[in-house]
């Protein structure tokens, strides 16, 4: 079975309105995606943000007529209709797309990141099983990749951790896996939330990781605390990142391009010794320590 499939950018015009004139007329399904590869600020829950340049792709039936779908959205969007890209794609097994793209990955010496259908041979290795799904985080973005791999090389047994922006729980179940006593996961996302605690069962890490509802539930004297945002976010958090870190613990930063280095550690240099970790791809991975706490 194949489709015909609509695609126009956004632009000025409403989201709503947009996804509206579509499904009216005729869309099986319309999705909303970044077409410049854009970064969004995590939403408050409920809150819809779109990228900068956000691309509509609508699926209408085979049976569908290109001329009349494509002139039917340009007149309720008042758009031309030479601006709205027309063609014809083939069904495919989408539920089994991703096991083509997404194999098991190391991350330092012996941490690894599977998919539950992949076997891995290692006799040294640490697996955390995780399959694609709704929430952000499977080891492939460098964010958390660098993430990873400092937990590998730096993680000590029985400690306790935060991971304050936990999306699928990757950081947390990598931590519980490596030895950590306990993993406190916070996010601001309930989707989030829920993923974790779906993926922490599967690995069996479930009493390992405490779901934060909120983060006043977090309290003082973790050993580490790891948090994969973005730039904004990690500066204003500072203060309370300090409050929850002991003396002597980690504070593990990543979300930020290396022109935002600077302004991040000078938000932390007040309670924490900040060196850079790691780089990929313009992105930076930052960690400091925990020094005396500050009267």
């Amino acid at each position: 079975m194949s489709f015909l499939q609509l695609t126009f950018e956004v632009a000025g015009l409403d989201a709503e309105r947009a996804e509206g004139a579509c499904l009216a007329a005729g869309a099986l399904s319309v999705t909303l995606s970044d077409a410049r590869d854009d970064a969004v600020l995590e939403p408050a829950p409920g809150e819809v943000r779109l990228w900068p340049a956000t691309r509509i792709q609508a699926l209408f039936p085979r049976e569908a007529e290109a001329t009349a779908v494509t002139a039917a959205v340009a007149a309720a969007l008042g758009l031309p209709p030479a601006g709205l890209a027309v063609h014809t794609i083939a069904d495919r097994a989408w539920e089994r797309e991703w096991l083509e793209h997404f194999h098991a990955m190391r991350f330092g010496r012996r941490l690894w990141v599977a998919p539950c259908h992949e076997e891995i041979t290692d006799a040294d290795a640490v697996v955390v099983r995780l399959d694609p799904g709704l929430a952000f985080g499977t080891g492939t973005h460098p964010t958390t990749a660098m993430c990873l791999a400092w937990l590998d090389a730096h993680l000590e047994p029985g400690a306790r951790v935060i991971d304050y922006g936990c999306g699928s729980g990757i950081l947390a179940l990598a931590a519980a896996r490596l030895g950590a006593e306990r993993v406190e996961c916070v996010d601001i996302d309930p989707q989030a939330l829920r993923a974790t605690q779906d993926n922490a069962a599967r690995n069996g890490l479930a009493d390992r990781l405490l779901i934060a509802r909120d983060a006043v539930e977090l309290a003082a004297g973790a050993d580490v605390l790891l948090a994969n945002i973005l730039a904004a976010p990690l500066c204003g958090l500072a203060p309370r990142f300090a409050g929850w870190v002991r003396p002597g613990g980690s504070v593990v930063l990543a979300g930020l391009i290396e022109s935002q280095t600077a302004e991040v550690t000078e938000a932390y240099r007040a309670w924490f010794d900040m060196r850079r970790f790691g780089a990929c791809d313009d992105w930076v991975g930052l960690a400091g320590v925990r020094g005396p706490r500050a009267d």
